[in-house]
């Protein structure tokens, strides 16, 4: 039984040693880009991306002001997403549907990615892409794998759902370090 505990104690401690680690690499801020050029994955949300102008003519169109270079574009009013080019052009654009928990708005960095996995509403999702944590909750894009009932309201909920073809469009773009922009 002591064998037993011992490795319960060193897994909590792990645990909560990984959770230090964790909000501590969030508080630091940008690190300096890594090998590819882009910045490291522990950049915290920046307080420069607020509410993007709008076109209303043309409800699809990039907002303005909301950054420059390769980026996944997420706007929290119109819940919609923006897969941003290298030169700026839009790759693609599409509707999504929002968890209970939505990230602050401000500049992100992919953090990680899941093949397939179970959302926390016990949905199975596939094509995870992470970008930051609200309350312990990872916030990130996925899609459900089969048809989904609506997520009970009570439930957090940090999955950002997009159709299965745009679920893989963006694990095709959004990998490692590539930025997320999420605006009002």
């Amino acid at each position: 039984m002591a064998g037993t505990s011992s490795v319960i104690v060193a897994g909590l401690t792990a645990a909560a040693v990984g959770a230090v680690g964790f909000l501590t690499y969030q508080a630091r801020g940008t690190e300096p880009a890594g090998p590819s050029g882009r910045p490291g994955p522990s950049a915290s949300p920046s307080a420069t991306a607020s509410k993007a102008p709008r076109d209303r003519r043309h409800p699809t169109a990039l907002p303005s002001g909301s950054g420059t270079g390769e980026r996944v574009v997420y706007s929290l009013d119109d819940d919609r997403v923006w897969l941003v080019g290298q030169t700026g052009e839009v790759e693609r654009t599409f509707k999504v549907e929002p968890g209970t928990l939505d990230p602050p708005p401000g500049s992100y960095w992919v953090t990680s990615r899941s093949n397939a996995t179970t959302g926390t509403d016990g949905t199975p999702i596939e094509h995870v892409v992470r970008f930051t944590a609200v309350d312990g909750l990872a916030i990130g894009f996925s899609a459900a794998i089969a048809a989904q009932a609506s997520a009970d309201p009570k439930l957090r909920t940090g999955g950002i759902r997009e159709k299965r073809d745009d679920g893989l469009a963006m694990w095709n773009f959004a990998t490692r370090g590539v930025r997320v922009v999420v605006i009002r």
